[in-house]
Formats: structure tokens, C-alpha cells, sequence
């Protein structure tokens, strides 16, 4: 299923990332530290572990740029509202089963267009971190084209929406925006995908089980 954003998709996300971010820190008892991290301009990636069906509004709040996630391609059809905010925001369909060939293709074009993908390197929602294989299309993605990789972490929302909490509640939640990886210091490595991607889990790692000793 190709997706292109709909009509105003970006001045809507600029126009309510405020408002929504605010919502969001009240209702879901949310804080965010990192906003400094995010990039001025041009193509990034943004990458987060992902407990939630909510993951993908709170990093899109977070970072205050319309992100093209790439989403399974089984996410379509189960919630005809789902549906249509995957469809307007122009969500990229990943095939489970499929060599992703044209995922892969429209993720290129997006990142050509200085535009932001978004890829949770689990693959899928998990009940904790840790749990999933990382996969490297991040890093692929990063290495072809230059644009850096943004790391978020994310702790606190497997408590809705999530496979081990299917309702849907207000949970406390935080959100840590780590500095870009640059692809240029790990091309020449002599696994330059796999280091990249270490070095992701490692910052994504921190960063929750700090979270989990404060608790």
C-alpha cells in the first residue's frame, strides 16, 4: 500500500506539535528531555523502541516534524481510524512476510526529499526492551543516503495500547531524544550496519535502565 501525506499534513503536525505535546505530558503524565537533538532541518531518521500503538504520536510530538513512519502492512485494516491517520500522515507499508523492496524505495525518496522517516528497529511492538532482534534497516537507510539516525527512547507506554495492556489508559511516560548518529565514522567498520545499530541499542539501553533504577 503506497502513501503520500495528506493535503496540509505537515502544517498540521508544525501547528499542533505545542498544543498536542502539552495534552500529551498532562494526560499520559509525560516528560521529554532531548529536544535539543532533533535537527534543525534536512533528512533524518528517527528510531525508538516501541511498547505502544501510541509510539508513534508521542516521538512525532517529541521531535515537531511530520515523521513517514513505516508501518506492518498488518496494521491496516484492523481500525478504520487508525486507517485514515496512517493514510493522511502518509504512513509507508512494511511487509512482514515480503522483501520490503518498495518500503525501501518510497524510505530513499523521503530521505531525498529532506524529509523524515521514522523506524522502530524492533520491528514491531514488544512487551519489554530487549526482548526483539534489532534489525539494521536504520542503518541501511543511514549509510546509503547520509542522513543521520535519531535515537528516541521511550518507557512508560507499554501501560496502553501495548501487547500487554491492550486498554487504554493514561500511564506516565518519558521520552528521551538522544544525539544523531552520523553514518560517516562507521563506513569504513568491518560491520558497519551492525556497530551502528550497537550503538543505537546502547544509547536506547541507557537511557531506559536509568529510568527503571530511578523508579
Amino acid at each position: 500500500m503506497k502513501s503520500r501525506p495528506g493535503s496540509g499534513a505537515y502544517a498540521v503536525v508544525s501547528a499542533l506539535s505545542p498544543p498536542v505535546s502539552l495534552v500529551v505530558r498532562r494526560v499520559f503524565s509525560g516528560a521529554v528531555e532531548g529536544r535539543e537533538h532533533v535537527p534543525p532541518s534536512g533528512p533524518y531518521i528517527v528510531t525508538a523502541n516501541h511498547l505502544s500503538l501510541i509510539d508513534p504520536v508521542l516521538v512525532t510530538m517529541a521531535v515537531g516534524r511530520l515523521i513517514r513512519f513505516l508501518a506492518l502492512d498488518e496494521l491496516f485494516g484492523e481500525h478504520e481510524v487508525l486507517d485514515r491517520l496512517m493514510l493522511y500522515f502518509g504512513s509507508v507499508s512494511l511487509s512482514r512476510d515480503r522483501p520490503p523492496l518498495g518500503a525501501i524505495k518510497q524510505a530513499l525518496e523521503i530521505l531525498e526529499e529532506d524529509d523524515v522517516v521514522g523506524i522502530f528497529p524492533e520491528g514491531a511492538r514488544a512487551e519489554y526492551w530487549g526482548e526483539r532482534t534489532i534489525k539494521r534497516g536504520a542503518a541501511w537507510l543511514s549509510i546509503a543516503t547520509g542522513a543521520p539516525v535519531v535515537p528516541c527512547s521511550i518507557s512508560g507506554s507499554e501501560g496502553t495500547l501495548s501487547l500487554i495492556e491492550p486498554g487504554i489508559h493514561a500511564p506516565a511516560v518519558r521520552l528521551s531524544i538522544h544525539p544523531p548518529i552520523y553514518p560517516d565514522s562507521y563506513i569504513e567498520r568491518e560491520d558497519p550496519l551492525g556497530s551502528m545499530m550497537d550503538d543505537w541499542a546502547a544509547a536506547i539501553g541507557d537511557r531506559i535502565g536509568h529510568w527503571k533504577r530511578e523508579e
